[in-house]
């Protein structure tokens, strides 16, 4: 077993221009304030990090981390969640996901994603200088526009489609075995791994590699109406990284899983700030630690009533009591005795012949 580390925050949706959240000391100071042991960091974000040159600078990388440190805390990951995003579009999203890049890039999508794949280099060698052991990504869609099948989708178009995914991340993922670093994909609606299966099936075109590991929150599980207690049990030796996120779904006699595109207050399935949705965090806590999952417990906020000042306070009081210090002796160790064989034998009646 395995106690898990935290409570750490995930920084993406803090970060803002206003004081305390404009840079990365800042929101450090903030974050320690609070309570949290842990930030995770948007790569993507240059109020945060420099991702290039923390990638070709040892020197710029130990700077990102003692500025994290002198707060008490420590980095968990990176995060490139837009990057991963933009390995794999489809043209119908184009223009929604130009708003990822610099003006330099919209409009041309071949650029955008070669510009993508070098940004998950980046993150392996600064992932690689900064000591981190894991990454968190997106996996892009070429197939989500298909998801419900109508019209029905011709013969084969699946398997391409994955057999396309698997060719783009391959040489990715051989970039973070060079490094020595998990690159975690989040499994969410709107990527193509969005499931268990869809994960399967990725596997099945990356030749099962070692890398390609898992960031699991359960607040996506839960809009699904997945089992995502069962997901630990079938994939807990692929999760290596996890956001503590809650959701709550309430469907009613006029709208469920697809939400009626109505935004998110509004919608049967939305995601909640930590202890105000439905997510079974005592079961989730004592799966992973009963694991051994070696995981900080990161909360990402994203609350559709909550303010995220109020989430982020409450968030990490939250974490610190659900962690589980695990057990490192039985509870009838005072009853036990020491092993042996021949009083073993007559208490089940066993006679040597």
């Amino acid at each position: 077993m395995k106690t898990i580390k935290g409570p750490a925050i995930f920084l993406a949706q803090f970060l803002d221009n206003q004081p305390p959240f404009d840079n990365l000391n800042n929101i450090c100071a903030w974050a320690a304030d609070l309570g949290y042991k842990g930030v995770q960091i948007p790569s993507w974000d240059d109020r945060c990090i420099d991702l290039k040159k923390a990638a070709e600078s040892q020197a710029y990388a130990d700077e990102i981390k003692g500025t994290v440190e002198q707060h008490g805390l420590q980095i968990t990951e990176l995060s490139t969640h837009l990057q991963g995003q933009l390995v794999a579009v489809h043209p119908a999203y184009d223009t929604l996901f130009d708003a990822f890049v610099g003006s330099e890039l919209q409009n041309k999508p071949s650029a955008r994603q070669q510009w993508a794949v070098d940004q998950l280099t980046y993150a392996a060698k600064a992932s690689n200088r900064m000591g981190l052991h894991a990454c968190a990504t997106f996996s892009g869609a070429l197939l989500w526009h298909t998801v419900y099948p109508w019209p029905q989708r011709p013969s084969g178009l699946v398997e391409t489609g994955f057999e396309e995914l698997g060719k783009r991340w391959l040489p990715i993922l051989e970039t973070y075995e060079d490094n020595g670093v998990d690159l975690c994909y989040e499994i969410h609606p709107g990527e193509d791994l969005h499931d268990g299966i869809s994960y399967e099936r990725f596997l099945d075109h990356v030749d099962q590699h070692e890398r390609a590991c898992l960031l699991y929150d359960p607040s996506h599980f839960l809009l699904q109406c997945m089992d995502y207690l069962e997901f630990i049990d079938i994939y807990h030796e692929r999760i290596k990284m996890f956001h503590v996120k809650d959701a709550e779904f309430n469907p009613t006699g006029r709208q469920g899983v697809y939400g009626g595109y109505s935004n998110w207050l509004e919608r049967a399935g939305r995601f909640r700030s930590l202890g105000d949705g439905q997510v079974d965090f005592k079961g989730i806590f004592s799966k992973l630690s009963g694991y051994g999952c070696d995981l900080w417990a990161v909360m990402e906020w994203e609350c559709a009533i909550k303010s995220p000042e109020q989430g982020a306070r409450e968030g990490a009081v939250f974490i610190n009591d659900h962690i589980i210090e695990v057990t490192q002796k039985a509870f009838d160790d005072f009853a036990g005795a020491d092993a042996d064989q021949e009083k073993n034998k007559k208490i089940l009646g066993i006679e040597d012949k």
